[in-house]
């Protein structure tokens, strides 16, 4: 670090450079050496002196050339770096050998894997719901912008779980929060894996159906709501849990706040209608 830290006067801004400086004036030596030789014994050699000189530049050349080549993967290690540090994702890392740059480029694999992994931890947990294991709004509306990126055939539901505000009342939130884990599970279970579940908030879950019309949609959530309020072993005391849900088709990613509305406004139309149906507007 001494000799590192002395230099440094050198080219401040490149490390490279100072590298190649000192290796230049390295490979002079000999020819300076000669040159001060003859000249003090007066005995002037010129045609040793000429291939010297043409030898020592052919040297120089490819020595430089070399350590350029051998410093390049610093540079790399260092871009690399700094792109870490900026949080984008490091697609490939070069592999190196047992030496002092094999060990910086292995340092940096470890670096780039432990940072990759660790943000993608947080962004899962910033965009799952802590409660029931699925899809928060944010991770819905991040995976709905790249299901919706084309323009496709999609349905948009928004599912309400009916009364839920009185079995909180009456048996708790601890059994409501038994609940909203259960439909959650019965929700994604019951869905495609092209299919996006989210909670959307409170007792309220969000469904996404890609390359699907509003009448196969209806059907799908006509099978999971009959599922549901069939099911003793979600209800708590033999209390039946029912939802309602409202439908709306949806193309692309900027008609998705539209399609809330409508859907919306079509679980209103359910919950009105007596609720546990499943509602289209204009349907």
């Amino acid at each position: 670090m001494r000799f590192y830290r002395a230099t440094a006067f050198l080219f401040p801004r490149s490390y490279e450079r100072r590298v190649l400086f000192f290796c230049f004036g390295a490979v002079h030596v000999p020819l300076l050496a000669c040159i001060a030789l003859q000249a003090l014994t007066g005995h002037w050699e010129i045609g040793t002196l000429v291939t010297l000189l043409v030898a020592t530049l052919v040297g120089t050349g490819l020595g430089l050339a070399a350590i350029h080549a051998l410093l390049a993967p610093i540079g790399e290690a260092t871009a690399m770096l700094a792109a870490i540090q900026n949080g984008e994702r490091i697609v490939a890392v070069p592999e190196g050998g047992n030496d002092l740059v094999g060990r910086l480029l292995n340092g940096v694999t470890t670096a780039a894997n432990d940072t990759a992994a660790r943000i993608e931890q947080l962004v899962d947990a910033a965009e799952r719901d802590p409660l029931t294991g699925i899809r928060n709004r944010r991770g819905f509306l991040d995976s709905a912008e790249q299901v919706l990126r084309g323009r496709s055939n999609a349905v948009l539901g928004i599912i309400d779980i009916d009364h839920f505000k009185a079995i909180n009342d009456e048996f708790g939130h601890a059994a409501g929060d038994v609940i909203l884990k259960s439909l959650a599970r019965k929700i994604e279970d019951h869905l495609r894996r092209s299919d996006i579940a989210a909670r959307w908030g409170g007792e309220e879950f969000a469904v996404l159906l890609p390359h699907t019309t509003v009448e196969e949609a209806r059907l799908v959530m006509e099978r999971l709501r009959a599922t549901i309020a069939l099911d003793t072993e979600l209800g708590i005391e033999d209390h039946a849990v029912t939802f309602s849900c409202g439908l709306a088709p949806v193309r692309t990613f900027a008609q998705l706040g539209e399609a809330t509305k409508q859907a919306d406004a079509a679980l209103y139309s359910a919950k009105n209608a007596g609720r546990n149906q499943v509602h289209i507007l204009g349907f």
